[in-house]
């Protein structure tokens, strides 16, 4: 009998590959994915805690299932991924309807909790082993045409202060070089023309080689027409990365590299490990290396201890540095961090007016980028129709820059040339 698996995935790209390794493993004992809930005989709610926001979303999700739960006794109801970590049994106490909860060491047993609760129906809550890896053998059921996920490396050995991703992920654990190249090539068989490298700090990889040497290699992989990685920490980005990526093929002309402020002061705070300066200097270096390079970053405003002197600081190095794009987020509480602790907590009031002024500046400066590229020809890599309109196409350029054009006979997956002739501040649109 076949039965239908929906997931829903909160979260960062590495949830969202956790996602369908979990498909996979679920796809051998007979459930096939579907986008009706009401379908459903299992969901699986992968989950997320890096801000109180994810938290909050996910719970009101477990809260819908409760009806839902009562006219299909039988539905298998699971939650996974980091907020499962962090809460444990808890989580039951708080959402009894819930079936089993698994940590981010335990997701490779998602199988076999099934199988036991199709047997017995009995609660099961597993958040031992935070450092397991999921077995090499474990193919993912991949979602998308065009792009997909790999994984190179588990959990994060950096402990900045804001952050629970070491406490729910572990320290860091790199996968075997073969087994990444074997994947990758099982992916482009696939038809996926775009691969992302992920890991919490994917230029700490540790597997037996440098992640340049890593870069490399998979960029000769046959039939792999672009090659992204995410995300690199500013300390670990070496100057053997930065010649890779000039000198590669396929890898793409994007560095998404999270500054997270912009003042020494805080930078010390949250246990950055590197200066202003510092990373400035790194933005030479890059930008020397790949002068057609786009930089994007993260930038977190309402750090306790910060100033109006500091988020001047900020605005002036953001001013300095020209990011093509920054993800702005306002600091966010995490028990079990350093920084839930710390004295000078930032009132919400200025933590919006602080982030609203951030938004201004940046988004500025990246209309002012992509104007630039007005009149320019660039190569984009279809992804498909639009959401809104089916003879509009998107796809990006190397640089990761969105693209909008009028649909003639492409298909997702082909790579055309497109003149830029509209720039916003997030996408552009152009002629073929």
């Amino acid at each position: 009998m076949d039965k239908k698996l929906k997931i829903i995935t909160y979260g960062c790209q590495m949830n969202v590959a956790d996602s369908e390794r979990m498909a996979g493993l679920l796809k051998a004992i007979g459930y096939s994915l579907t986008d009706d809930i009401d379908a459903a005989d299992l969901v699986l709610i992968n989950t997320c805690c890096v801000r109180a926001t994810a938290e909050d979303k996910v719970f009101g999700q477990i809260g819908r299932f409760k009806a839902l739960k009562r006219q299909k006794p039988a539905l298998i109801l699971g939650v996974t991924g980091c907020m499962a970590q962090k809460e444990g049994a808890d989580l039951l106490k708080r959402a009894p309807h819930v079936d089993f909860v698994l940590g981010t060491g335990q997701s490779s047993e998602v199988a076999r909790v099934v199988q036991s609760i199709e047997l017995e129906r009995k609660h099961v809550v597993d958040t031992s082993n935070v450092s397991a890896d999921i077995p090499s053998e474990v193919y993912p059921l991949r979602g998308g045409q065009v792009s997909t996920f790999v994984p190179i490396m588990y959990g994060c050995n950096n402990f900045c202060t804001y952050c629970i991703v070491p406490y729910v992920r572990g320290r860091e654990r790199s996968r075997k070089p073969e087994e990444i190249i074997v994947e990758v090539t099982q992916a482009v068989a696939e038809g996926f023309k775009e691969i992302t490298l992920l890991g919490q700090n994917v230029n700490s990889y540790a597997g037996g080689m440098t992640f340049a040497e890593l870069l490399a290699a998979v960029d000769k992989v046959a039939g792999v027409e672009r090659l992204r990685f995410m995300t690199s920490h500013p300390k670990d980005l070496s100057d053997e990365l930065i010649a890779a990526i000039a000198e590669g093929v396929h890898i793409c002309e994007h560095i998404h590299l999270p500054v997270q402020y912009g003042s020494d002061k805080i930078l010390r705070r949250m246990n950055r490990v590197y200066t202003v300066e510092g990373y400035l200097r790194l933005v030479e270096k890059i930008r020397a290396a790949i002068p057609n390079v786009s930089l994007t970053t993260d930038l977190i405003v309402g750090f306790p201890g910060e100033t109006d002197e500091d988020f001047q600081e900020t605005l002036d190095f953001i001013r300095a540095v020209e990011f093509d794009a920054a993800f702005t987020f306002i600091y966010s509480k995490r028990s079990g961090t350093p920084a839930a602790k710390f004295d000078k907590q930032i009132d919400d009031a200025t933590k919006h007016s602080r982030l609203n002024e951030l938004m201004t500046v940046q988004n500025a400066i990246s209309l002012d980028k992509n104007r630039a590229l007005l009149d320019s020809t660039v190569e984009v890599l279809v992804e498909g129709a639009s959401k809104t309109d089916d003879k509009i196409y998107t796809g990006r350029t190397r640089s990761n820059k969105l693209i909008l054009f009028e649909h003639s006979s492409e298909r997702a997956g082909d790579l055309i040339n497109v003149k830029i002739t509209q720039a916003q501040t997030w996408l552009l649109k152009g002629t073929l």
